[in-house]
């Protein structure tokens, strides 16, 4: 009996093209909507948790987030993307009752 590969379960078709995986990743990221914050226009853009796979420190709690959790990148609209920070959904959503925790070493001391 002759060797067989296996089979397809969805066949490619001829004329589509293949997508990056920049592309994949601007697909899971989506477009950024503009939002008024502290006077300034901010591009915010949602990630989902498939497309987080880094840890960041979220400026509105001072905690992880951790890879693989959904949250939302902020940046000042026209100081460029070199600012953009890394919130939990609830901490953004908070923000103006909340507003950022200054960032101490763990020998600080707290006034």
């Amino acid at each position: 009996m002759p060797a067989v590969s296996p089979r397809r379960n969805k066949p490619r078709s001829r004329g589509a093209a293949r997508t990056s995986a920049a592309d994949d990743l601007a697909g899971r990221l989506g477009t950024p909507d503009a939002v008024e914050y502290e006077g300034e226009e901010f591009l915010v853009r949602r990630v989902a948790g498939s497309a987080a796979d880094k840890s960041y420190r979220c400026p509105g709690c001072d905690q992880e987030i951790r890879p693989g959790t959904p949250h939302v990148v902020a940046w000042p609209e026209h100081r460029g993307a070199d600012l953009r920070r890394h919130w939990h959904t609830a901490c953004w959503n908070a923000r103006d009752r909340r507003g950022t925790r200054p960032q101490r070493s763990r020998n600080a001391p707290r006034h």
